[in-house]
């Protein structure tokens, strides 16, 4: 061994990483600054501190051990914030639940994750109770009564204001021995079979929250709105971003347009998260429900590319649109689209065609690219070839729970397979083409459904836009369009939408089908494509 290398680490130069520590930096550094408000609730971030130590303490007296699961069903309430803190500080794996979900999934959910205690908002107790009745070992349930909305009913032991009331608030958390240690469990929102769960680790939470900060313009002047689930990849581990800066959250039971306009003008938001569908809200908001945006609100937008007529229109109104691309398997956001000087010399169709990457790698990612899955070996850096977008580095998932099978075939080769197709270009800016599942192959040829998509947002009539395969006897598969119009706007005929995609794709890409109607969805924005093939198929059938 080279006498450099004799040096091993202790205590005094070595620490587990754990977003746990930003907490307890704001509260030294900001303690009279707002950390969290909602409706009239305002907590400080030494309030923060001393609320987190009680819960925590409070879920030890109640037997919680170290590794254990504490699920929560709650919306972007501050009980929800403070979880992520209080959970992984006595050691504890937060599993925050998605409360769209049916009650069978949510029980599957518990079960698999083995949660000892399950906090529960009231708006959703009726599905908790639910839920718990189909599990095996039910746990200890606890009633969150928020100040905003309180539906009356409770499934409870006892409820959070008491639960806080057990705890200590000079309560001394035991130091993270390990940063691989699980701080969360978060379920993929699968279409098919039970749901995947994949476990995050300290390090990696610390890490993201991290390059969250370091890919924006993020500081401590940051306030930001809680449009993004919290339940979905832990906020995209923006609560522990938040905390590091010691910024201020602003929660929101629900995303709707007037309350999202008023408190934006209200709190001088400056960030907000989600899919495309967000921004469509305040696109197509009434006049009555519009309010000037104090500052320009930086939009971080993921789940789906966000078409660029759409990105101008809020431009127009006061965002700045950043796209952002991850997975849950990636503590949510693991690229994004860094934009440079010199794309301002670009015209618009060069900035548009910009606008629709991707991106680069995350600072705290070590490598994402495009690659050949089959002899995993990188595609051409032609912005043509297509491939599979794969990850690697200490934000990728430790696994998926009671799965090797999954995990070891997510993992091949030494990289995570994302399961998304794209293309590199020269510049090493990955672009999304479509999902595996997605690609429409029609005679030979494939179709991606982004491309018809893009050539669908640019008409002024629609609002949103998906694209699905349909079984066809000549061709195999062909493209089915589904569209939902801008409010206010007299309906096109669907002549007029098909004649609009051969002006705009080459013939063999466009739908043989354009049905106008309201999309589906999952919690998170995303089109639920599998119920629209169904529907296609149906059609045809």
């Amino acid at each position: 061994m080279h006498a450099v290398d004799d040096l091993p680490p202790n205590p005094a130069n070595y620490t587990p990483l754990t977003p746990c520590t930003f907490l307890q930096r704001s509260e030294q550094v900001w303690p009279d600054k707002l950390a969290v408000i909602h409706g009239q609730r305002r907590y400080r971030w030494r309030e923060v501190g001393e609320r987190v130590r009680r819960f925590a303490s409070a879920l030890v007296q109640h037997g919680v051990q170290t590794g254990q699961t504490v699920a929560i069903l709650a919306p972007n309430i501050p009980e929800m914030f403070e979880a992520h803190f209080a959970v992984p500080l006595c050691g504890a794996v937060l599993n925050t639940l998605n409360y769209r979900l049916d009650a069978r999934t949510l029980a599957f959910q518990l079960d698999h994750g083995e949660a000892k205690v399950l906090l529960v908002d009231s708006e959703f107790a009726g599905l908790a109770r639910a839920a718990v009745a189909l599990c095996s070992h039910p746990p200890l349930l606890v009633d969150i009564i928020d100040s905003e909305y309180d539906s009356g009913e409770r499934i409870g032991a006892l409820d959070y204001a008491t639960l806080l009331e057990e705890g200590d608030p000079h309560w001394q958390a035991p130091a993270l021995v390990d940063e691989w240690q699980a701080i969360s469990l978060n379920y993929t929102s699968g279409t098919t079979g039970n749901p995947k769960g994949v476990v995050y680790h300290h390090r990696g939470a610390y890490l993201n929250a991290v390059s969250n900060i370091l890919s924006s313009q993020m500081t401590q002047d940051t306030v930001y709105l809680w449009s993004l689930p919290m339940f979905h990849c832990n906020g995209w581990c923006f609560i522990w971003t938040l905390a590091a800066l010691g910024a201020t959250s602003v929660c929101l039971r629900r995303v709707e347009a007037a309350s999202m306009y008023r408190l934006i003008a209200e709190h001088q938001v400056n960030v907000m998260c989600g899919a495309a569908v967000v921004l469509g809200l305040f696109l197509n908001a009434p006049p009555e429900q519009r309010r000037t945006f104090p500052r320009t609100v930086q939009f971080k937008a993921a789940a789906a590319p966000v078409p660029v007529p759409i990105i101008r229109a809020a431009e127009a109104i006061g965002f700045k649109v950043l796209h952002l691309y991850g997975l849950t398997e990636t503590y949510g956001p693991a690229t994004l689209c860094q934009w440079q000087p010199a794309f301002e010399q670009m015209d618009e169709a060069g900035q548009a065609d910009f606008l629709r990457r991707q991106g680069v790698r995350y600072p705290m990612l070590e490598a994402v690219t495009v690659m050949n899955p089959d002899t995993m070996t990188p595609v051409p850096a032609d912005g043509q070839s297509l491939g599979e977008v794969m990850f690697r580095g200490n934000i990728v998932m430790k696994g998926y729970l009671k799965n090797p099978s999954a995990t070891e075939e997510a993992f091949a080769g030494g990289w995570f397979h994302s399961g998304d197709l794209g293309v590199l270009h020269p510049d090493g800016y990955i672009e999304l083409k479509d999902r595996a599942k997605d690609i429409i192959i029609s005679g030979g040829e494939n179709i991606a459904s982004i491309e018809v998509e893009a050539a669908l947002y640019q008409h002024p009539a629609v609002l949103e836009a998906a694209v699905v395969a349909c079984p066809d006897e000549k061709w195999g598969e062909v493209p089915y369009a589904f569209v939902a119009l801008r409010s206010g706007v007299a309906a096109p005929a669907e002549a007029e939408l098909l004649q609009w995609c051969r002006e705009h794709l080459a013939h063999y890409k466009v739908p043989k089908r354009v049905l106008l109607g309201e999309l589906p969805k999952t919690s998170t924005g995303k089109v639920q494509k599998f119920v629209l093939r169904d529907r296609a198929r149906q059609m045809v059938a």
